[in-house]
């Protein structure tokens, strides 16, 4: 892999996101949104990777990333998802879920959207209106799903004022990701080591699935679907171990994967190579986890700087009688016999790496260390 290249922007990166491509588009990723948590001001902040420059000082690369514009952020930005290619949506500390327009023609950032009190805590013990934060979102346009530290769910639309639905006491505990399966129906995961499924078709308050390891309570933080086969999904929590869970089988996950040694904060399959996967922890590790079944008999180590050491796992369920093709590596990784291979791409343990993301041969990170690395040439 090519040098991963360092800013330091002086705010703590709670979250990073590439524009996304316009369909067709054969450009590889250019533009990448941050939102920065802890700070005095917080900001959502739009950056152009530009060229890769020289070795800093620390005998790392310095990357040349150019600031394009950024705008202030009530609260710290729990989660940032772009909505196309011009809009931003923002989820903060507040409650408040904002998007962002950007004007590229003038290089600024404006409110183009906002809902203030999306969430907030109700009931004994609470201040009449008291914010509660928004966790996470996540955005099939015209659609924005919100969810929060209320146990409440959002169904927001673009251009539209009022939530289009809302199931108030969707969790009893604090709902920390969402994500969608199919356009109707979410996945969120939560602070109790749920994964709930959620149909919008359904009038009732009730998920029509739960999914959870059992006698765990581990707090689960971030969740991912598959590009390719929507009923396989990633979640990591507190623990930092790796799940893996087919939502068509039973209620227990495929494969547990021991993995970061604190908090994983997101996981993230590739877009378009989805047998790679990549996950970010409080330990201040990014990882690239390559399952892909092509090339030598893997050795089931993990790689940093020549250094080996093995890798743990296990398989909760068999996956026999399947046709091998017609299922995801992730599902059939028998890990005591085949292979997954983890490299960690940063070049030293840092503060917590918050975020993560990938598109094409591109990576973006965002660290509490106050940098932002960036990589162009992730399968080389």
């Amino acid at each position: 892999m090519e040098e991963i290249y360092a800013k330091f922007v002086s705010q703590k990166i709670s979250k990073t996101r590439w524009r996304p491509l316009p369909p067709g588009s054969l450009q590889t990723a250019e533009t990448f949104a941050t939102g920065s948590w802890d700070n005095e001001e917080n900001y959502v902040s739009l950056w152009s990777i530009g060229d890769f420059g020289n070795l800093d000082s620390d005998g790392g690369f310095e990357g040349d990333h150019q600031l394009l514009c950024s705008i202030k952020h009530h609260g710290d930005v729990m989660d940032l998802q772009f909505f196309d290619q011009e809009r931003i949506v923002a989820a903060s500390s507040t409650g408040c879920v904002t998007v962002f327009l950007h004007h590229p023609n003038n290089r600024t950032l404006s409110v183009s959207q906002q809902w203030t009190a999306a969430h907030y805590h109700t009931g004994p013990g609470s201040p009449s209106c008291s914010n509660a934060p928004c966790t996470g979102i996540v955005c099939n346009n015209p659609e924005i799903v919100t969810v929060g530290e209320d146990g409440r769910i959002n169904l927001f639309r673009a251009d539209h004022k009022e939530a289009v639905r809302t199931i108030d006491n969707a969790d009893s505990s604090t709902l920390h990701a969402v994500t969608f399966l199919r356009t109707p129906e979410i996945l969120t995961v939560n602070s109790i080591g749920q994964l709930k499924i959620w149909d919008f078709r359904q009038q009732g308050n009730e998920p029509t699935q739960i999914l959870s390891l059992t006698g765990d309570r581990v707090p689960l933080h971030c969740v991912d679907r598959h590009p390719n086969q929507q009923h396989v999904v990633a979640t990591g929590g507190q623990d930092g171990m790796l799940s893996i869970w087919d939502v068509r089988q039973g209620t227990m996950p495929v494969s547990l994967l021991k993995a970061h040694e604190a908090e994983m904060w997101e996981v993230h399959f590739h877009p378009s190579n989805p047998d790679h996967l990549f996950t970010c922890s409080e330990d201040g590790s990014l990882w690239h986890w390559d399952a892909s079944t092509d090339g030598p008999e893997k050795s089931s180590l993990f790689h940093q700087g020549g250094r080996n050491s093995t890798f743990l796992s296990h398989s909760i369920s068999n996956q026999a009688n399947v046709h091998q093709s017609l299922i995801s590596s992730w599902l059939s990784t028998d890990p005591a016999k085949d292979r997954i291979e983890i490299t960690s791409l940063l070049p030293n343990r840092t503060l917590s790496v918050n975020s993560l993301d990938v598109l094409g041969p591109c990576l973006v990170c965002g660290t509490d260390a106050e940098a932002i690395y960036v990589t162009r040439q992730l399968f080389s």
